[in-house]
């Protein structure tokens, strides 16, 4: 390890670098990284530490810096940072010093820095089966808004997309020869991994309809604007698909306030309910590590226990020999 006169400040145009080329992360996450290494960035300069080396940073800086999150509001609620997005920051300023550590500069080992303790289990909200059919009927598809917004929410909830992988979707990708047949399509997700999802004959049926009122229009787009001026980008960004979903939910009655990513739930939900093997759930969403969807097992694990309390119980008689 070798130490260095640049300032850790110098260092950050370099790790943003890193984050591109030699980890891969797409637009959006390099974009979320830029915002919470530029807190840190903050607080050193407000605590007059723009100078500041690698090899100067001490767990007494970390802890003052932890002390500085704790105390910082949310700008939209005016309530204090939680605590899962307090972990994000230091979770960013981990991967910091991880680059350090692959450039063999010295540094503060990135385990110094320890998360805070969160509840191991979180709490999925999904939508059921019937509260889903409520949803995805929600549209009044005599009108070219409607007949988008059915489509929006069959395709969300036939392929458990992300919403931004949803609004990825180009015009071109989808080839409708068989509303019988599913049909495979490429996204690419997180990381820019690439991987298929699967379109049902009703969601085909909802995207054909939908697609017959844009014949001819020349935009790429699969999910479009409607609103606005005609030379502006058309293309539906993910706030205004949360707030599609959001104003059908209200429409519907459904009394979970429910997103994109509560339908992504309900998705991922609905295939271990049926008995698919959690690894191929895990592909169907396009998680890199298994963890990440194991937050569906304790929802799905309650049925499973239902099933057991009513079929072996232990209270059946048993016939005397």
């Amino acid at each position: 390890m070798k130490k260095t006169n640049k300032t850790i400040i110098e260092f950050i145009p370099e790790f943003f670098e890193y984050l591109d080329i030699e980890k891969g992360l797409s637009h959006n996450s390099q974009t979320t990284y830029f915002r919470l290494i530029n807190k840190f960035e903050k607080w050193l300069k407000e605590n007059n530490l723009a100078n500041l080396k690698p090899f100067e940073l001490t767990g007494d800086h970390i802890w003052k810096y932890r002390v500085y999150l704790s105390q910082t509001y949310n700008k939209n609620n005016h309530q204090p940072l939680k605590k899962r997005s307090i972990n994000y920051y230091l979770i960013a300023l981990r991967n910091f010093l991880n680059f350090f550590a692959d450039r063999d500069i010295l540094s503060l080992p990135a385990e110094k820095i320890k998360l805070i303790k969160e509840k191991t289990e979180k709490s999925i909200k999904f939508l059921n089966l019937e509260q889903i059919e409520k949803l995805l009927l929600a549209p009044d598809i005599t009108s070219e808004i409607g007949l988008r917004d059915r489509a929006i929410l069959e395709v969300l909830f036939s392929t458990g997309l992300r919403v931004a992988e949803l609004v990825n979707l180009n015009k071109d990708q989808i080839k409708i020869n068989n509303l019988n047949d599913d049909l495979e399509i490429n996204v690419i997700g997180k990381g820019g991994k690439i991987r298929p999802v699967y379109l049902s004959p009703r969601s085909l049926k909802a995207l054909k309809d939908y697609l017959e009122t844009r014949k001819n229009d020349g935009e790429k787009a699969l999910f479009i604007n409607y609103k606005g001026p005609k030379a502006a980008l058309r293309r539906l960004t993910t706030r205004s698909v949360e707030n599609i979903v959001k104003k059908y939910v209200l429409k519907s009655g459904i009394s979970i306030p429910a997103s994109p990513h509560t339908i992504r739930h309900s998705f991922a939900t609905d295939l271990l309910m049926q008995g698919v093997d959690l690894r191929l759930v895990q592909e169907f969403l396009g998680h890199r590590n298994i963890a990440t969807t194991q937050i569906y097992t304790h929802v799905t694990s309650k049925k499973l226990k239902d099933i057991h309390s009513k079929y072996h119980s232990g209270e059946r008689k048993f016939s005397a020999k």
